[in-house]
């Protein structure tokens, strides 16, 4: 399933997108217990709950109403428990910045209010001259897992996947001492979207293409196969250091292209910048950039 949700931001309804690309409202399909900011939607305790998930999945969905098709497409989950990112993750992007890969994951945290729709405005900071782009793959937590003893249980937590843009200021990041937090959870720096894709539609995360353009120009062109640690191997490691629990979300690294990779003078973002990105089977962002 794709999953969605649609509507102005703070309002917006849970979706399921049908094989003509329609927005359908799944609203009266969750039923259950209420969210705690009202009434139910795509968020962790939808993902844990089975029953839900089956109703959405054997749903008609001519049956169910069509969303306006010029609504906004906000982030395809809400409540976030915690956003956690791994660094350094992809050989060629290890390379572009001079740096050896890890021998174990490089672990960061981005807190989930820079979390914004695929589609809505990204925001360079004030004084920012090295805000830098990063399309990554996201994984989306369904089951609670702690301590996973293989690869094949940690992937049995999985729910699902969907784009990320993790967007950096790099002075602030390396250059402002202290760690990597300051330059990686400024206001709207983790567009994520359009869909979460329900992990039986991704049969193998380490075989997807990641791309991003800035003004048209194609800056990053990868694939998930070149991930120095593989998705799996990334969720039974987080669980040896936290909890991790339905809703959680796990960005899983870039690739080269970066501008942080590219010689004098690097082409950081400036406002009025677009930037498209795209991943196989999970759908596109374009974001324009504007000053804070």
């Amino acid at each position: 399933m794709k999953l969605l949700r649609v509507g102005p931001a703070g309002h917006e309804r849970p979706a399921l997108l049908d094989a003509d690309g329609v927005a359908r409202d799944i609203g009266g399909l969750l039923g259950g217990a209420e969210g705690a900011g009202g009434a139910r939607d795509i968020d962790g305790s939808l993902l844990a709950d089975p029953d839900a998930l089956a109703r959405i999945a054997a749903a008609d969905p001519a049956g169910l109403p069509a969303l306006d098709a010029g609504l906004r497409i906000g982030p395809p989950l809400a409540r976030i428990g915690k956003i956690v990112c791994i660094g350094l993750n992809y050989h060629d992007h290890a390379i572009e910045t001079g740096a050896q890969p890890p021998a174990e994951p490089v672990v960061f945290m981005k807190a989930p209010d820079t979390v914004v729709g695929p589609y809505d405005t990204v925001l360079v900071p004030r004084g920012s001259t090295k805000t830098d782009w990063e399309v990554e793959l996201a994984v989306v937590i369904g089951r609670e897992l702690r301590y996973a003893a293989s690869r094949q249980e940690a992937m049995a937590a999985v729910a699902g996947y969907a784009v990320a843009h993790d967007v950096s200021e790099r002075e602030f990041q390396t250059e402002r001492g202290g760690q990597w937090d300051k330059g990686k959870n400024c206001e709207t720096f983790n567009p994520l979207g359009p869909w979460l894709v329900t992990a039986d539609e991704v049969p193998d995360p380490q075989a997807l293409s990641l791309k991003l353009w800035v003004n048209g120009r194609l800056r990053q062109d990868g694939t998930t196969g070149d991930q120095i640690f593989p998705v799996a191997e990334v969720v039974r490691y987080l669980s040896h250091f936290m909890t991790l629990y339905p809703g959680d979300v796990i960005n899983t690294g870039t690739p080269a292209g970066v501008a942080l990779g590219q010689p004098e003078p690097r082409p950081y973002l400036r406002a009025g910048d677009v930037v498209e990105l795209t991943i196989d089977g999970l759908g596109r962002q374009r974001q324009e950039l504007k000053p804070a």
